[in-house]
């Protein structure tokens, strides 16, 4: 990895939405943390106007990006036949997409893993040449044998973490469940990976976990998602490798400070997706953490932080919290603050100031409880309690549509017969697709922005 200057970092900016006022004896405070990077590159590569351009590869220095594409290549692959061709179209067409200069290689996975291109346990080099031999190598892919993710990560692992450069980039393809290991080896794999590259995961068909693909996603700070037809894989790939070539910085660090007697409740990405970091906090000095991001582009985040501060006084006010982007020097110097935000608690005995939420922090919060209940009333849906998962299912419609999030209620509406979605009233459609059931699993955590 390399170190940043200013004048190659993205430009990040730090908004803090709260309301800091509390009553007597109040000791919650929430707050969302918008984050935003501009100058990044999701152009593909191609620098924003003003920013100074970043040099594609020449020989003799480091490569900005590394990528690894993971295809399984297990027995199911051939079920339908069309199935593993379009893995290797899709393949190709995310290989045509690598910008040159960008470090990569194909892995096919089974119950083990094995180097596609360029093999011997290194990366090549994107430009025309490479391009066309590593399609060329994707025409001896063939389907055969079992599933065990935990080794196509780990031998991920190894060829990222064997090359010079800030970015690295995980994309992995499964049809089928991670039979041929134990579950624990593939958290093992997972805990093992995380922080080390960032991954997309991406299911195929529907005879897959729904569970284990976006768990892999959220312990590698990635994207998770369903391409329920295998013709729509080619596309899917294509957009997965754009967005990987847009990013411009790796390893940010959300750190928060907190004064003494403040508890961290919990942090949680809410916006595009939620993702609970809570769990994943680095002691970065005296009461401080850092909390990871991944890597960052031209984009926007979201961010919930909820901390306990102590009980005060009307009229008292504190710093709850100083909410920092840290990017670490990795020469082991001291990390580079790109941006800072403070969360405030003032304590009053306007009852109409100390009762008001906040609608960033309203809005999120629904968000949160959308995702719980979608998870929830399918589970209980699978398990028979048909009750039960009517009552969930009711509670996400009704959250949806106030909520405005039109694409989690048009996937709610294939699950259940919506009655009324203000009050939440549905019933459970007596037969549902497969895959209508998993996308709206999948796509479960993806959130609305809060309406300005």
């Amino acid at each position: 990895m390399a170190n940043f200057s200013k004048s190659n970092v993205p430009q990040f900016s730090v908004e803090v939405y709260q309301n800091e006022y509390l009553p007597e004896g109040g000791r919650e405070v929430n707050a969302i943390v918008t984050v935003t990077s501009t100058g990044g590159g999701t152009t593909g590569g191609v620098p924003l106007s003003g920013v100074a351009a970043t040099p594609t590869h020449v020989p003799g220095q480091a490569a900005k990006a590394a990528v690894v594409i993971m295809v399984d290549c297990s027995g199911s692959m051939d079920y339908p036949p069309t199935k593993m061709r379009n893995a290797r179209d899709a393949t190709a067409a995310a290989i045509d997409t690598l910008r040159d200069g960008t470090s990569f290689a194909v892995v096919g996975g089974t119950h083990v893993a094995k180097e596609v291109y360029p093999g011997n346990g290194r990366l090549a080099v994107a430009d025309a040449r490479t391009k066309a031999q590593a399609k060329e190598a994707l025409r001896a892919l063939s389907a055969g044998g079992g599933t065990a993710i935990g080794t196509w990560l780990r031998l991920t692992d190894r060829l990222l973490g064997a090359a010079d450069v800030e970015i690295r980039h995980g994309i992995l393809l499964t049809d089928g469940r991670n039979e041929h290991e134990a579950p624990e080896d593939l958290r093992a794999a997972l805990e093992s990976c995380a922080g080390r590259f960032t991954c997309d995961a991406r299911g195929v068909g529907t005879d897959w976990e729904v569970k284990e693909v976006t768990a892999i996603a959220s312990a590698l700070l990635g994207t998770a998602d369903i391409v329920a037809d295998p013709a729509g894989l080619a596309a899917d790939f294509t957009q997965m490798m754009e967005n990987a070539m847009g990013k411009e910085v790796a390893d940010v660090a959300l750190r928060l400070w907190t004064p003494v007697g403040v508890e961290i409740k919990f942090v949680k990405q809410v916006a595009p997706a939620v993702v609970d970091l809570t769990d994943r906090r680095t002691e970065a000095g005296p009461r401080a953490g850092d909390y990871p991001t991944g890597s960052w582009g031209d984009e926007s985040r979201d961010y919930h932080v909820c901390v306990k501060v102590p009980e005060a006084g009307i009229g008292q006010e504190m710093l709850a919290s100083r909410v920092s982007l840290i990017l670490p020097d990795p020469s082991g110097g001291a990390p580079q603050t790109l941006s800072q935000g403070l969360v405030r608690a003032v304590w009053t005995e306007d009852m109409a100031a100390s009762t008001s939420i906040n609608p960033q922090v309203a809005h999120y919060t629904g968000q949160a409880e959308l995702a719980q209940v979608i998870q929830q009333g399918l589970d209980a849906r699978k398990s028979g309690d048909f009750d039960g998962a009517t009552a969930k299912l009711g509670r996400a419609v009704q959250l949806a549509s106030a909520s405005g999030n039109e694409d989690t209620a048009k996937l709610l509406s294939k699950v259940v017969d919506v009655v009324d979605a203000a009050t939440g009233t549905v019933r459970l459609k007596p037969k549902v697709a497969e895959a209508d059931s998993m996308t709206l699993e999948t796509r479960s955590t993806k959130t609305v922005r809060v309406k300005k």
